[in-house]
């Protein structure tokens, strides 16, 4: 009878040890074998792939931003989850608000690659997050109206270094100055400017006018001098410089027209570098130093869902006598939080965290497809550069050596997970 058992339970057994030999057993044996040998697969390498594992300068880039990946997306993604979790336990909308968070988990890291690639587009005209980060600089921070600014011909002014420009002769009490500039584009003109006005002469003061010396058309207008059809550079900062130093300075008026005092005689006229900044365009940050915390950023907007559905659910089975005992006893809800509620649950975050870190050693996706080509190779990840030595550098031999490092990363880490699930079994 018992023979007859184990014969069925075989039987019933076969077809699954036979999917899983030929799906997860003969790829891990066929990968060390052929990680022990050259890159054309005749020639015995010993350990020489293995070996390149520490010496190859893009597959330590690899393993060092697989390090931060281990390091910091599952710790952000189980944190986010246990915060949500437990602020949306008594809300109203909690569920709904779940139901949000939780739906990035419905798209594909395809997908989410793509959309991310876009978030991030370095022109804040088309990606979200320099956008937002634009708008925010921009709120403390006004952007220059004249980044494109400069002397045309025969002009009064010279350039002062840094992006600055000076008057060539110093400037005298009733002689008005000119401080004519082309190349700004008329449709990026100051929402304020007016037509360029003439200066006024006064005995006692310095006075003049900065404007756009450009009128469309062939041989129209008078060179160094504003035309009607011209506008003046409402709002272009004037300073008096005296030996180097700063003695006076005003802001053109809508016209261009500006007035200095007295003092400013003898003094060169300085349009600071400030008025011809180029616009805050927001970071780069798909650009070398920020494109790994980036694509971790995308990882977590997917997962933290995950993460807060299996820790509501463990929260769901907390004792509520527990975080009621601690609340009659003093304690207040940060306290409860941190000394109840987070050890209660620390199987469960345990679970989620380990979860995540076998998944981000083999993230592949979201990489290969967020980092453009100039960033690719400082945002490299194990598997990633598994698949460029294995098909775009025809290298198996590497390849099949960081298939076998990735597994023996993985395993103890499942090992772990294992290990803690039968002890919750057994209790």
């Amino acid at each position: 009878m018992t023979g007859t058992r184990t014969t069925m339970a075989a039987l019933f057994l076969l077809p699954a040890l036979v999917l899983l030999g030929a799906l997860v057993v003969y790829p891990i044996g066929y990968s060390v074998v052929r990680s022990l040998y050259d890159q054309s697969g005749d020639g015995f390498a010993g350990f020489d792939n293995y070996q390149a594992l520490f010496t190859d300068d893009g597959i330590r880039t690899a393993l060092k931003n697989n390090i931060i990946w281990v390091v910091f997306a599952p710790t952000v993604a189980t944190a986010l989850g246990l915060i949500f979790a437990v602020l949306t336990e008594r809300v109203r909308w909690g569920t709904a608000f779940k139901l949000v968070v939780f739906m990035p988990m419905a798209i594909s890291m395809l997908a989410a690659g793509i959309i991310f690639r876009l978030v991030y587009d370095q022109d804040p005209d088309k990606g979200v997050a320099n956008a937002v980060w634009v708008g925010v600089h921009d709120t403390f921070a006004q952007s220059s109206a004249f980044p494109k600014a400069h002397p045309g011909r025969q002009s009064p002014l010279e350039a002062a270094g840094g992006g600055a420009f000076v008057t060539k002769e110093p400037v005298r009490p009733g002689e008005p100055v000119t401080l004519p500039l082309v190349g700004v584009a008329p449709d990026l003109m100051p929402d304020d400017a007016e037509p360029a006005g003439q200066p006024p002469s006064d005995p006692g003061k310095i006075t003049g006018t900065t404007w756009q010396d450009f009128t469309r058309g062939k041989g129209v207008g008078t060179l160094g001098a504003p035309d009607p059809a011209e506008l003046g550079y409402a709002g272009m900062k004037i300073e008096a410089v005296k030996d180097g130093e700063v003695v006076a300075s005003t802001t053109a008026a809508g016209d261009g027209t500006f007035t200095l005092p007295a003092s400013a005689e003898g003094a060169l006229l300085r349009l600071p570098a400030d008025n011809f900044q180029e616009p805050y365009n927001g970071l780069d940050w798909l650009g070398p130093s920020l494109v790994t915390p980036a694509i971790i950023g995308s990882y977590i907007w997917m997962w933290a869902g995950f993460a807060m559905v299996l820790i509501a659910a463990g929260l769901a089975g907390v004792p509520r006598e527990l975080l009621e005992a601690a609340r009659v006893d003093g304690a207040n809800e940060w306290q409860v939080f941190r000394r109840v509620t987070v050890p209660l649950l620390a199987p469960v975050l345990a679970v989620v965290t380990v979860t995540l870190m076998i998944n981000v050693l083999k993230v592949f996706d979201l990489v290969f497809i967020i980092a453009p080509g100039s960033s690719q190779d400082d945002a490299n990840v194990l598997a990633l550069e598994l698949y460029r030595k294995g098909f775009a550098e025809d290298q198996p031999g590497v390849a099949s050596a960081i298939a076998v490092f990735l597994l023996l990363l993985v395993i103890p880490v499942m090992w772990f997970n294992v290990r803690r699930l039968r002890r919750e079994v057994r209790r």
